[in-house]
């Protein structure tokens, strides 16, 4: 057992960061477990203008300041897969990848993930033309003409959002009319680059390599209709709406005939002590201001609830430090701060939050840096010496490179200068800052903790196996592959991970023919295209 608390929250969306707010306020222990990035899927919104009292935002600002209010208010946040969760009795577990933990009441807060549309072709050309995330992937076709099939919210917003770059969007709409607010809808239809049809399916998308035709038909007529990109290619995105994420808990819980979980009026669900929260409950409208409000009713009632255990298990309540208020530091203290944040690739705010991490650090590490005389090794070598200050046991080392060096590199050594095959070409900014991060952690020690099975499989691969990861540094789903990879090869010395900042290596875009990221390419030959875990890429090596 790694440690008790009052209240634990699975998932780290608008929902469960709303909950622990609210349940840190009430002087309750918190902890929220996300296994993948903390912010849940409205992080991958580039414009939020319909939450109350912010004007104008994204879902990654948003999400962010409601974790700092969260932990202020003393909430604990945990990176991890929860496997299993032990709902019934007095006391509740939530068994993850990183150990177990025990709580007197539950929020399951896990959300609802993109749905497939079905049609012919749909996972064949996954990320050679048929994608999922507009942010993520719509700048790969920039001057393309591309298609939205979905006819709700998340269709029409990444349909105005994917004008930025095709040359035209087409939406097709399986309803006879949006399902979504007038507002936006308005918004599409009076877009010049915008074209929809309603009452339309895509039957098949094929081609050869790529999305080359599309064949879509018509409901109400039967009329099918062909679209032919010649010697191009197409873009479809698909937004056909989100399954529930319910399979750790669907046979312990009730859920509706659409498999999403029901709860009461106080978002009790059918087990005492486990509530529910968000997208993955019953409920009309699936937006970012229902899911708070979700959280926050949950987190009401679960305080009457703990309150109630507190006394039939003759339970003391402990005693909560007071809050940090640098934590919740506002913007004009920020913009008070020196300008120099504005040339560096880590803000001051950045080092403050890595001197922490940095602390843990074990043993003496080395990271050899091979630059050639481009842009892009000059924004490197600028990289490397804001790092080199940061953290005593990391020591950057430029180094020669040989004819197989891709430029620019920088990879991760023992204190002798041995690699340790985890590597990234480029400046891992953005969301991959966190992978390099973490990438120093695993060499230097006490590094993450895993799934004990996993590693048993990871160390009994006995062959050469060479991973790149093709990413995008605004892509949310790209960081949790590039650490799964790069932690599988910090175990395994015949194993190497190289991150590739997809901007900078056309030749790897045209060669492998990725149109959508995070994109896994094994042994330069077996090419993956999605999220993945570290049991996953596991997996797919011993099928090689």
């Amino acid at each position: 057992m790694e440690k008790f608390y009052d209240a634990v929250i699975v998932g780290g969306g608008p929902a469960g960061l709303a909950a622990a707010i609210y349940l840190g306020r009430a002087q309750y222990r918190v902890l929220v477990i996300e296994k993948e990035k903390i912010g849940g899927q409205i992080t991958i919104t580039s414009e939020v203008v319909n939450y109350p009292g912010v004007p104008k935002t994204d879902g990654k600002k948003l999400t962010e300041a409601m974790r700092k209010q969260a932990q202020y208010f003393g909430a604990e946040f945990l990176l991890a897969e929860v496997k299993e969760l032990k709902l019934k009795g007095d006391k509740k577990y939530a068994v993850t990848d990183k150990g177990e933990t025990e709580g007197l009441a539950i929020l399951l807060a896990t959300g609802a993930s993109p749905r497939k549309a079905g049609f012919k072709g749909e996972m064949e050309f996954r990320g050679r033309g048929v994608a999922y995330c507009a942010t993520c992937d719509g700048e790969f076709f920039t001057g393309k003409d591309v298609f939205v099939v979905g006819g709700g919210f998340a269709a029409a917003e990444e349909a105005i959002f994917l004008t930025r770059y095709a040359k035209k969007v087409k939406i097709l709409v399986r309803e006879p009319a949006f399902t979504c607010a007038g507002s936006i809808v308005d918004s599409v239809m009076r877009h010049e680059k915008i074209e929809t049809e309603f009452n339309t399916t895509v039957s098949e998308a094929g081609g050869e390599g790529m999305v080359q035709f599309i064949v879509t038909k018509n409901s109400v007529t039967g009329e099918e209709k062909r679209y032919d990109a010649g010697s191009g290619f197409f873009g479809l995105f698909v937004f056909a709406g989100y399954e529930p994420a319910t399979a750790l808990f669907k046979d312990q819980l009730e859920l509706n005939e659409m498999g999403y979980l029901v709860t009461d009026r106080r978002q009790q669900t059918s087990m005492p002590g486990v509530y529910g929260a968000g997208d993955v409950c019953v409920k009309e409208l699936r937006q970012v201001v229902t899911a708070v409000s979700d959280g926050a009713l949950a987190a009401t009632c679960m305080e009457k609830y703990l309150f109630s255990m507190y006394e039939k298990l003759g339970l003391e309540k402990a005693e909560r430090p007071l809050p940090d208020q640098s934590l919740l530091d506002d913007d004009s203290e920020q913009k008070n701060k020196t300008n120099d944040d504005d040339k560096s690739f880590i803000s001051s705010e950045m080092k403050s939050a890595l001197a922490p991490v940095f602390a843990r650090f074990e043993k003496d590490i080395a990271v050899k840096v091979y630059l050639d005389d481009t842009a892009l090794s000059r924004e490197v070598d600028g990289f490397v010496e804001e790092m080199k200050p940061l953290c005593s046991k990391v020591h950057f080392q430029i180094a020669e490179g040989n004819d197989n060096t891709i430029y620019p590199m920088m990879s991760i050594c023992d204190a002798s200068g041995n690699e340790l095959g985890m590597a990234f070409h480029g400046v891992p900014g953005g969301h991959e800052f966190n992978s390099f991060i973490i990438a120093l952690y695993n060499a230097s020690g006490p590094g993450q903790p895993a799934d004990p099975s996993v590693l048993e499989k990871i160390h009994t691969l006995d062959r050469e196996i060479h991973m790149k990861i093709a990413v995008s540094l605004s892509c949310t789903m790209c960081p949790e592959v590039v650490m799964a990879s790069q932690r599988i090869a910090a175990e395994n010395p015949k194993i190497s991970a190289e991150m590739f900042d997809l901007a900078h290596y056309p030749e790897l875009k045209e060669r492998y023919q990725i149109m959508s990221v995070p994109c896994l390419i094994v042994n330069d030959e077996h090419v993956y295209f999605g999220k993945k875990s570290m049991t996953d890429i596991v997996a797919l090596i011993e099928k090689i």
